[in-house]
């Protein structure tokens, strides 16, 4: 990390924002790293989409198989501002990928190969900024602040997969604007 600057792509700050925006609201580390991974992984899948680099799903009025329904969910939570399918299991609530759970150990392997020794400290900035604002109105302001510090990439398909600068004083900056005076 040079200085308070992190060049990494957007995918594993997106996981690491909704799993600290998870556990503020209430969810432990372990169920909300994989809240965290399906956050990054659905919003990775509706930009490819957009940008042309994923098709669009193909259901039966495509030639494809029909949707399955309860594809291992139990319920719903909005993380981020997304919509997650989550399961109760034996060790807590998980986030669902087709019928499994997301193992919340892979998820904290892909985080620390991604970030190395910037995990702690961009983990530590956006945990002050979480905290700096009530569980419910980050439920409803964490999209927003997630624009506003992510890394900034070309737009299009040239800023997919591109690594840009995660500024840490950003988001320490604006966890002292929201907690006020």
């Amino acid at each position: 990390m040079a200085g308070n600057v992190v060049t990494i792509n957007r995918a594993p700050v997106l996981t690491l924002w909704g799993a600290v925006v998870a556990a503020r609201m209430g969810y432990t580390w372990e169920e909300a790293l994989t809240l965290g991974k399906a956050v990054a992984g659905l919003n990775a899948q509706a930009k490819g989409r957009r940008l042309g680099i994923y098709g669009q799903p193909k259901g039966p009025e495509r030639g494809g198989e029909p949707k399955k329904v309860g594809l291992g969910e139990d319920y719903w939570v909005e993380i981020v501002g997304r919509p997650i399918p989550v399961k109760q299991t034996a060790d807590g609530v998980r986030a669902v990928v087709k019928d499994r759970p997301i193992d919340p150990g892979s998820v904290s392997t892909y985080l620390q190969s991604k970030l190395r020794d910037n995990l702690a400290p961009v983990r530590e900035a956006m945990e002050e900024l979480a905290g700096s604002v009530s569980p419910d109105e980050l439920a409803k302001m964490a999209y927003e602040m997630y624009e506003t510090f992510r890394p900034k990439i070309p737009s299009g398909v040239k800023g997919w997969g591109v690594a840009g600068e995660l500024d840490l004083d950003l988001v320490r900056a604006m966890a002292r604007r929201a907690s006020g005076p």
